[in-house]
């Protein structure tokens, strides 16, 4: 948009505006990723080992680099009746009460029940659904592994893979890496980078899946938001998780990246999360996924660490719904555009429409490029997503 329409819309919708900048100022201090990731991971998982998967881990979290409760009471000093727009009004309403949720989230992390049922108000709990969905992918047989999956790259060379895969969408990407992460590659949105994990070996496969993941869908729809007129958009709208994780699950598949273990790795940390509202402990959940499903015990760490860090974290449970929802959607070839808007939920659909009858919101600029490509060979994921319930 030119300067010259943004003054426009600033006049007609001042107070819009002004509000949206407000809570954009407020936000970049709450990702919550960056907090609920432990600081000595690799100590607990070798105590965890060595205990032969008996004691609980003592993870450490980074300190708070904000004051939540003054945090809190700016969130809720907005003066929203000046918004004169019903519907504008309500979404910047459902918008402060998320943030409220996620300071919460973060001011609990490490104090057990407490954060977990914080994350519960942010993600919810798998559904008897979701449970099933889960069984039913792990009830197929493992594929053999191929060359493409061995874990043999250096965190290096994963970073020059990425720079050269980036090269066909018009946005920067700022690499670094870092050694607190539970996941090996995840975009940070306040940085504007993708973090890599630093002591870690990377498969070809994992690389592409990563690829497609991250910067196919997190980067496109965090430079998309960075352009609408309203921040919101790049912040995060309320409950856009599943809808996010969804796309970037879906852009593995249309990218011919998904395979059926990736497929069941969402699978398990379904179980994981579901293991929580039953109450296990770390090593139960670890039981649950190794001794009794059988998976390497370094992926079962790293699926149970997922969902007990901070005192028990349902994000991962989203994955899964998440690209049953998109993947449904396509089938009924409808459009997924609208969904890269920036950080947005199905959900969010109509108010975007009519944000773009007033302006508020514009088409997008950079494009889902595996969306276009459909490079998914294997039948059995076909037959597997097509009968997800």
């Amino acid at each position: 948009m030119g300067t010259k329409e943004i003054q426009d819309l600033e006049k007609e919708h001042g107070n819009v505006f002004e509000i949206d900048a407000n809570l954009d100022r407020l936000v970049g201090r709450i990702e919550l990723l960056k907090y609920v990731n432990p600081l000595n991971i690799e100590k607990e998982k070798q105590r965890f080992f060595a205990s032969k998967f008996t004691i609980e881990p003592e993870f450490k979290y980074p300190k708070l680099k904000f004051d939540p409760y003054k945090l809190h009471r700016l969130f809720f000093s907005q003066r929203l009746e000046r918004i004169t727009d019903d519907r504008i009004r309500r979404l910047y309403q459902e918008v402060i009460y998320h943030y409220s949720n996620m300071i919460q989230c973060i001011e609990t992390i490490g104090k057990g029940k407490k954060f977990y049922y914080n994350s519960l108000r942010v993600y919810g709990t798998p559904t008897e659904r979701d449970v099933q969905n889960a069984r039913f992918i792990l009830h197929f047989d493992d594929e053999p592994v191929s060359s493409d999956m061995e874990k043999v790259l250096p965190p290096d060379e994963a970073g020059n893979y990425f720079a050269n895969f980036s090269e066909q969408y018009s946005f920067p990407l700022n690499i670094r890496f870092s050694k607190n992460m539970a996941a090996e590659a995840m975009v940070s949105n306040s940085e504007r980078a993708l973090l890599i994990k630093k002591n870690i070996k990377f498969s070809k496969n994992q690389l592409l899946t990563l690829a497609n993941h991250e910067i196919g869908v997190h980067l496109v729809t965090t430079y998309n938001g960075l352009l609408q007129p309203l921040k919101i958009f790049s912040n995060g709208l309320p409950k856009n998780v599943e809808t996010q994780e969804g796309l970037a699950v879906f852009s593995e598949y249309m990218g011919g990246a998904l395979t059926l273990k990736r497929l069941k790795e969402l699978a398990y940390r379904v179980l994981a999360s579901d293991s929580l509202i039953k109450g296990y402990s770390f090593a139960d959940t670890f039981d649950l996924i190794h001794g009794q499903y059988k998976l390497d015990k370094h992926e079962a760490f790293g699926i149970t660490l997922r969902a007990h860090r901070g005192g028990g974290f349902t994000k991962d449970r989203l994955y899964l719904s998440g690209l049953r929802k998109i993947y449904k959607r396509y089938q009924r070839e409808e459009d997924l555009d609208i969904l890269l808007s920036g950080k947005v939920a199905l959900d969010d659909e109509d108010v975007i429409r009519y944000l773009k009858t007033l302006g508020l919101a514009q088409p997008i600029t950079h494009k889902g490029l595996s969306f276009e490509q459909k490079l998914n060979t294997n039948q059995t994921l076909d037959f597997i997503l097509n009968n997800l319930k």
